[in-house]
């Protein structure tokens, strides 16, 4: 167990495996704090069963749509990054709500109130859900792979835990603290995760480009130098050849290079606004959305 851990702390660093321990402690943690939100709505509020269900419907509707968070994600990135800065909101999304509730009693005392307050809660437990769970599938892409499963094995293990300890807390602290010093106490999770998200370090998209680039001009020089050692070979060959002949030659090659110079200069005008980005890329990934629903296997199901 103790050398499995410090493999997986050689591979992904110390700050990454205790932000992803910490937040799916907290997922499963979620219990504790639930079970007040149950007491609050059934015996202070004295809700119906009806009406408490519609509150948690609408509160829970946060996490049915998923896919949505991971699409703007991935096609939206804030300052160059797509993971830190939504895992930044989501946290704060996820910590605000409980303060205020535990703060402010009227907050708790209002049934729509507090319906609205556990529905941005839960968008941004959601959200961040999704954003770690895309961080890990980026961390065990490439050289890394051999880690997948470990990777999800201690993910879940830090999940599990936090539910077990949420399930056997909840009732305990329920009998025996408010339920504001309730709503208080699960804040320090958020808070934690708050903190911890600075410790995390995201390449941007920019810099994820420039090796690639750098690439291309390596390939276009050695072209280049390819094509003039091929040119030194044939201008040899050709020494023969009358003047009239090489003046048309450079003459057709001056407007060949024209023409491959102009072209770079109309994509690099068209791709220059940020804004065109990303209503490109979010409508690649609706129609791809779209092309997927369309396959006859989901249309069975």
């Amino acid at each position: 167990m103790i050398e499995w851990m410090k493999q997986l702390k050689t591979a992904f660093g110390t700050s990454f495996l205790f932000l992803i321990c910490l937040i799916y402690f907290t997922q499963g943690f979620r219990s504790f704090v639930w079970t007040a939100v149950s007491y609050q709505l059934k015996d202070i509020l004295k809700l119906s069963p009806s009406a408490s269900q519609f509150v948690f419907s609408v509160a829970f509707f946060p996490w049915s749509i998923k896919p949505l968070y991971g699409i703007i994600s991935d096609c939206i990135p804030i300052k160059g990054k797509k993971r830190v800065p939504y895992l930044l909101i989501s946290t704060v999304l996820s910590l605000v709500p409980w303060i205020m509730v535990g703060l402010n009693e009227t907050l708790r005392s209002s049934m729509w109130q507090l319906t609205v307050f556990l529905t941005v809660q839960n968008l941004g437990s959601a959200m961040a859900d999704v954003v770690v769970d895309a961080m890990i599938a980026e961390a065990v892409r490439f050289e890394r792979a051999s880690f997948a499963g470990d990777l999800q094995s201690m993910s879940w293990l830090a999940m599990a835990i936090g539910g077990i300890c949420g399930s056997l807390l909840g009732g305990y602290a329920l009998n025996n603290l408010p339920i504001d010093i309730i709503f208080l106490l699960f804040s320090i999770l958020p808070t934690m995760q708050l903190l911890s998200c600075g410790l995390v370090e995201e390449n941007s998209v920019c810099s994820k480009r420039l090796p690639e680039v750098s690439d291309l001009k390596g390939f276009n020089e050695g072209n280049e130098n390819s094509y003039e050692s091929n040119g030194d070979r044939s201008m040899r060959k050709k020494s023969n050849l009358s003047t009239s002949r090489r003046k048309k030659n450079q003459k057709n090659n001056k407007t060949k290079t024209i023409t491959i110079d102009r072209s770079p200069t109309r994509v690099t005008k068209k791709d220059t606004s940020l804004p065109l980005q990303w209503i490109h890329s979010l409508k690649a990934a609706t129609y791809s959305l779209c092309r997927a629903f369309k396959q006859p296997m989901i249309l069975r199901l």
